[in-house]
């Protein structure tokens, strides 16, 4: 197995928005915002109607639990059998899982027959789904656009997931407000055809550029992980980014969107609806323009490890500002600056992850960084959660916040021996 230099730097695009004239990649990111938009709208009306049917906080952490905890356990595994099959068929099985979840969400509401085993169920085929799509999707990425517009895919990608995520929630309060939950979750699953009938056709993959398959090795669980770690230990650029995004998921994460409610609380004497509201819009606003500007400014940002380490930095103490932050309007500011240098680090993280994947194991690699970046995030409700708990929900984020700090630092300090200087 052959691997790729260690040198940070990554050729930058030519153009601003580069990606997109690629053919494929405007079908590719379209199906994609569709998909990530479709998720969000099923929580919002799933989560809905447990709550109100139920009343149970447990099963709300379970949803929590269940939707990142397969990212930890089989992340991995999909990587592995994107080095070994089609791509396109992996994360077509990932669209047919969020369709047929949305469909017994549907049926369950329409008989009035939902019960608590009914939603768990449901939510861990959902997570599930998540896995084979989100994992499948990297692989193809690479595909269609190749090395050369990669960081434009990537960051393209990056900020349709935030749109995603920010639109998904709107449409499905909605959905609720205008159709009701059986109607709403039953139009919430068209939304995922595109991509499936998209898929069928797309000529794009390893059988189309004739890439030998993947070693012929068993997928063999934590082995596997083991042994892709061992894969990439040898790149620093590789390891360190892996480490990284660890790390942010690990003790951060986005475990603080669910404490900002208590937030918006504690910083204002207004409407807490209203400021929570404006929170959350501003961390989405911060990386929405992130993904604009670097897009149409190419080269404003050089791509390296060193850089993507000094975006993470920022991330890490516009969080531990605001969790300390003693009035509303400074609260605001910084996180639209935590936003902003969130989509930096995490899109440059992953796009230099993508360049030096080996090529045998890219598959295992993405898993890898899928795994560290996505499904360690089940121990973020701890870190922030539990211990906010134990102290109060500002102590908690800024010490996580300040402990994501120190694994940064330490990163810089050995890319100063490791990575050349950026």
């Amino acid at each position: 197995m052959s691997a790729p230099s260690s040198n940070s730097e990554v050729p930058k695009p030519q153009r601003a928005f580069e990606a997109l004239e690629i053919r494929g990649y405007p079908a590719y990111l379209t199906t994609f915002v569709l998909t990530m938009m479709a998720d969000n709208i099923e929580h919002v009306i799933s989560y809905w109607v447990m709550f109100q049917k139920f009343q149970s906080s447990a099963l709300a952490g379970f949803a929590v639990v269940s939707h990142w905890l397969p990212f930890l356990l089989f992340s991995v595994p999909v990587g592995a059998l994107n080095d070994r099959f089609d791509s396109r068929r992996l994360i077509q099985i990932g669209g047919v899982l969020f369709a047929l979840v949305s469909l017994g969400w549907g049926y369950l509401f329409l008989t009035d027959t939902l019960q608590i085993w009914h939603c768990m169920v449901l939510l861990v085929l959902h997570g599930l789904a998540g896995v084979f799509w989100s994992t499948s999707s990297q692989v193809l990425l690479y595909d269609i656009v190749g090395p050369g517009a990669l960081a434009s895919a990537v960051r393209l990608n990056a900020t349709g997931r935030y749109l995603g995520v920010l639109v998904g929630p709107a449409v499905g309060s909605a959905s609720l407000l205008l159709l009701g939950p059986v109607v709403g979750i039953f139009v919430n699953a068209a939304c995922y055809l595109p991509l499936l009938i998209w898929l069928m056709r797309a000529p794009y993959g390893r059988h189309f550029r004739a890439a030998a398959a993947g070693p012929k090795r068993a997928v063999r669980g934590l082995a596997d992980i083991l042994q892709t770690v061992r894969d990439v230990r040898g790149l620093p650029v590789l390891s360190a980014m892996l480490v990284l995004a660890g790390g942010a998921s690990f003790f951060v994460g986005n475990s603080y969107h669910a404490q900002m409610p208590e937030f918006a609380r504690d910083l204002g004497h207004g409407n807490p609806g209203v400021l929570y509201t404006s929170l959350l819009g501003a961390d989405a606003a911060g990386a929405l323009l992130a993904g604009f500007v670097l897009e149409s400014r190419r080269g404003l940002l050089r791509l390296s490890a060193r850089t993507a380490l000094k975006l993470a930095l920022g991330w890490a103490l516009s969080l531990l500002s605001f969790a300390l932050a003693p009035n509303f309007a400074l609260a605001l500011a910084l996180l639209f600056l935590a936003g902003f240098f969130e989509l930096s680090f995490s899109s440059s993280a992953q796009t230099l992850v993508q360049m030096q994947a080996p090529e045998a194991v890219r598959g295992r690699v993405l898993g890898l960084f899928t795994m560290a970046a996505s499904g360690l995030r089940t121990f973020s409700g701890i870190t922030v959660g539990l211990l906010g708990s134990a102290t109060n929900i500002h102590t908690s984020l800024a010490l996580s916040a300040g402990a994501f700090v120190a694994v940064t630092i330490v990163l810089l300090l050995r890319s100063n021996r490791e990575v050349a200087p950026a």
